[in-house]
């Protein structure tokens, strides 16, 4: 980790040699050395992280990177200092002194400059002294020595071991996935089938390829059978040994002595040669490497007699998909659910009480097990532990109360981090940083995929690729670490793009604990309100009294508040006055009502976030920060931007509206905020939302922003919508489109857009339309429509059910005719349907054919359909239906027993009816609900 601050310092040191006409004769040469003295540094450190991994380093050696960590952090410090001091201008009023003031300003940025030559004279030489020191030691050459090898290697138990002994008895949550695992290898196809089980470390892959590989109807089906551990360090010339020597002992055969000279060629053509007639089943467990893989496939010949090879993997990118061949199979292995993981628990404490827990310890034990999340192997190697104590509730508290201290210290529960760790260790420099920023938010936090990707970029932890937005690159990280099982997918949208993300809470003891030694960030918990350390970011949670004086390190680059009842004004002051090198600030939730004018200080802030804030408006000074690239005010009481807005030319993402539940119209009840002129100098905004259409003026400066990505705009009159559409000509990137008229009566006048934005995913129209907009046919891509108040009244679904990549489709009072229809064969990747207000609709035909991916279908407040939806028994991909402030016989007629369309919706996994119980509130009822049918008869 220490190479990753001294990439982002070598980075941060480029703006310095191209502006070298700003520093002094001679800075230039040596800021030059200093970037080169530090590209060597980090091959050393690169190799000094390998060692960290295999626990091999020397205390000589961990000083060592200990000291080129803080020392980049020093350089970092030094430079955002320079060019904060250089960025500052003159004091005093601009029509007085000028003459004065120029020589003032002059003098000041010559003494910034001689300090600067000072401070960097004295880096140059910290940074040579520490090369030669690398190089006397030789820290670089893992395999020739130096101090390393003679660093004692540290042994532990791996529990993982043991999970190829468990006894069948033992066992618990595995047993449908073992019976799928057989069917795909006994009943697969002639040809050679893969199948990969996938997961988070930890969860349970191992034992159920075991109990898979041990099963009789495996043994019997296969000739012949090996198992080889992979892990991340391997020989593969050692495997093909390996698994030779267990197919010869399989035949009850010696393996020819020669294979232990062999080298790799000469290892495949044998095992070649061996499985060329035999139907074989190999497992390939703990495989970390894409290629390995590719060569394991080449050494087992695929020879149609049924063979199969199973890999256990973390990543998913490592595992072949259905998608890349039918004879590939996936399977991933998720946690345990909650019952299953207290019988697992049970088992393993109170295997001599017969699993049966004193009525005392419930409790203790479902909290214990709650905090493993459903991983066996932390349940078993903290049950194990428990096991061996006395069962007693003071003795279970101290666990539990020290939960993260115990992982760390307890040498019996040490395993379950180091396990874990593996997968850290394993990722590409570029995705540590941003897999270590997950604990800055708190414990089972839902994480907004977008805020995280916007503060991966503000970090300066995603690296510009030719071709790619930052946004993009951001979303490929995140990407991958889900792929690798280290982060889970909290919720998706339609088109399977992730929108929220969590983190184990195992694996988040992890990152604090990497983070806080490295000093990457700080978390404050309950019963810790120390913040006496240095820490680059700082998160304050669960309302911890911190005194702010403890949090005025100069080196702090970014602070979160999460929970807080209250800030303090001294805080806010300690903030502003002291963290003059912020780069992120994410106030989101907090219980704030005003931004100080000295947060136009902060010259380096990229990031502000005073989203679900009572803020009310934004000073002038906003305008200083050159550098911000995300300003979210969504939720927010702000309700006009300042014009010093247009001075942000860096600005990435402008998020503004206010929650407005009184406005009836405002059906997202969201109120578009004021923007001034000059919003077309920001000319890097990818996303802008939601603003007031206040004239053709406006919309005009919008034909600027090229990169728009997201585009919200509110309040659009008729006269507008012609100079609108000219602008949506110009916006040849924009992916979400939202247009709201000025009322529900006012008509969007969209007809005149013969070449819509090509890559528009997201559309949604609020207003009246006279007629439906042609170009809506031309969207291609798109997978999201919402009509609201359009009140069309022609059938719109006659068009929009040929849009080949519709995914989500929304009607609220969109059509005023009686009925509408969907002809078989349209909507083929519909997966949601929403018709909402629909006043006049009597009748809703569906055709045999129609919505084969249909999964939810929302039909509310039409009080004229009085049956079900004809066709809807051919909907097979159905699973959950929703009827919304319905009439009482529609609801009655599909109610069990009595009504007479029960039929047509019992193949429906859910069927809900939601009534009203006051204003925007409703009441869910499950079908055959008797509380539902009281209330309808009474």
């Amino acid at each position: 980790m220490a190479e990753i601050a001294v990439s982002l310092v070598i980075k941060n040191l480029i703006p310095l040699l191209v502006q070298e006409v700003r520093l002094l004769k001679g800075v230039h040469v040596k800021v030059a050395s200093i970037k080169g003295e530090l590209e060597i540094i980090q091959s050393f450190l690169k190799d000094a992280d390998a060692r960290v991994e295999q626990e091999n380093m020397s205390n000589v050696e961990k000083t060592w990177v200990k000291q080129i960590r803080e020392e980049a952090y020093h350089i970092e410090d030094i430079i955002d200092e320079y060019i904060l001091h250089l960025a500052k201008g003159p004091l005093g009023p601009r029509q007085h002194f000028h003459f004065l003031r120029k020589f003032f300003q002059f003098t000041k940025k010559l003494k910034a400059k001689h300090v600067i030559v000072s401070k960097i004279q004295d880096i140059s030489i910290n940074l040579k002294e520490k090369r030669e020191l690398a190089v006397k030691y030789r820290f670089n050459t893992i395999e020739q020595g130096g101090l390393s090898n003679n660093a004692r290697s540290v042994t532990w138990y791996d529990p993982r071991v043991a999970s190829l002994f468990i006894e069948e008895a033992e066992v618990v949550g595995i047993e449908s996935h073992r019976d799928k695992l057989i069917n795909w290898l006994v009943e697969g196809p002639s040809n050679r089938i893969m199948i990969s089980v996938v997961g988070i470390g930890g969860v349970g892959k191992t034992t159920l390829v075991k109990k898979v590989y041990d099963n009789k109807k495996v043994v019997a089906h296969f000739n012949c059978r090996a198992w080889i551990t992979v892990s991340q360090s391997f020989k593969k010339e050692d495997l093909f040994r390996d698994m030779i020597k267990q197919l010869y002992e399989a035949r009850k055969e010696f393996a020819p002595k020669e294979i232990d000279k062999m080298e790799e060629i000469n290892l495949i053509k044998v095992l070649r040669q061996c499985l060329h007639e035999q139907r074989y089943v190999i497992v390939v467990d703990d495989l970390w490497d894409i290629d390995f893989l590719e060569y394991i496939k080449f050494a087992l010949p695929n020879n149609d007699k049924g063979s199969g090879i199973v890999i256990t993997t973390r990543n998913e990118d490592v595992a072949p998909s259905h998608n890349e061949s039918s004879s590939c199979y996936v399977h991933k292995q998720l946690p345990l659910p909650s019952d299953k993981a207290l019988e697992l628990f049970y088992k393993k404490v109170f295997q001599h009480e017969e699993n049966n827990c004193p009525h005392e310890l419930v409790e203790l034990s479902s909290k214990i097990v709650e905090r493993c999340e459903g991983l066996p192997l932390a349940i078993v190697v903290i049950g194990g532990l428990l096991s061996s104590k006395d069962k007693v509730v003071s003795e279970w508290g101290k666990l539990h109360d020290s939960f993260s201290l115990e992982l760390d210290t307890n040498s019996r529960l040490r395993s379950i981090p180091k396990i874990l760790s593996l997968s850290y260790h394993d990722l590409p420099y570029y995705l540590k940083a941003c897999f270590l920023y997950l604990g800055m938010f708190p414990e089972d936090y839902s994480i907004n995929c977008a805020r995280l990707i916007r503060l991966w970029i503000a970090e300066g932890f995603v690296k510009e690729k030719q071709g790619l937005t930052l946004e993009e690159l951001a979303q490929a990280y995140l990407n991958q670490l889900i792929h690798r099982s280290l982060v889970q997918v909290a919720v998706f949208d339609e088109v399977g793009k992730n929108r929220f993300c969590r983190v184990h809470d195992m694996l988040r003891e992890v990152i604090l604990s990497r983070a806080e030694e490295l000093n990457f960030c700080l978390v404050s918990i309950q019963n810790y309100s120390s913040f006496d350390k240095i820490a680059r970011r700082i998160s304050i949670t669960n309302n911890v009294n911190t005194p702010s004086q403890s949090i005025s390190n100069f080196q702090t680059r970014s602070i979160f508040i999460f929970g807080l009842d209250e800030v303090p004004n001294s805080f806010f002051t300690t903030c502003f006055a002291n963290f003059k090198l912020m780069r992120t600030m994410d106030f989101e939730g907090a219980p704030i009502d005003y931004i100080p004018k000295e947060v136009g200080n902060l010259l380096h802030l990229r990031y502000l976030s005073l989203r679900d804030t009572k803020v009310k408006m934004l000073p002038k000074s906003i305008g200083k920060l050159h550098y911000l690239e995300t300003l979210d005010l969504k939720r927010s009481f702000v309700s006009e931007l300042p014009t010093e807005i247009s001075r942000l030319h860096k600005l990435r993402y402008l998020a503004a509206y206010i929650e407005d539940n009184d406005v009836e119209f405002n059906i997202d009840f969201r109120q578009a905020v004021k923007i001034p002129s000059g919003i077309g100098h920001l000319q890097s905004l990818q996303k802008l939302s939601k603003i007031e259409a206040k004239n053709n003026a406006l919309l005009t400066e919008l034909g600027s922003l090229g990169q728009l990505r997201k585009l919200e705009i509110a309040k659009l009159r008729r006269e507008n919508g012609m100079a609108l559409c000219k602008v949506l000509e110009t916006m040849s990137h924009l992916q979400t489109l939202r247009i709201q008229a000025a009322s529900d009566e006012e008509v969007l006048e969209l007809q005149s857009m013969s070449s819509p934005p090509p890559f528009l995913q997201t559309l949604g129209l609020s207003g009246r339309l006279e007629k439906f907009p042609e170009w809506i046919l031309k969207l291609k891509s798109i997978a999201r429509i919402a009509l609201n108040w359009s009140k069309l009244m022609e059938d719109p679904l006659k068009v929009l059910q040929a849009l080949p990549n519709l995914m989500r489709l929304q009607l609220l009072n969109g059509y005023g005719g009686e009925q509408l229809h969907i002809e078989g064969g349209g909507f083929q990747k519909l997966k949601n349907l929403r018709l909402d207000n629909l006043g006049g609709l009597n009748r809703l035909i569906i055709d045999e054919g129609a919505l084969p991916l249909l999964e939810k279908l929302v039909i509310g407040e039409c009080p004229q359909l009085k049956d079900v939806p004809s066709g809807i028994h051919h909907l097979k991909s159905l699973k959950i239906v929703e009827f919304v402030e319905m009439p009482i016989e529609f609801i009655l007629s599909l109610q069990p027993d009595e009504g007479p369309d029960f039929g047509k919706v019992k193949h429906i996994p859910c069927v809900d009816f939601l009534c009203r119980t006051h204003g925007v509130y409703y009441k869910s009822y499950k079908l055959g609900n008797s509380e539902l049918l009281e209330r309808l008869q009474s």
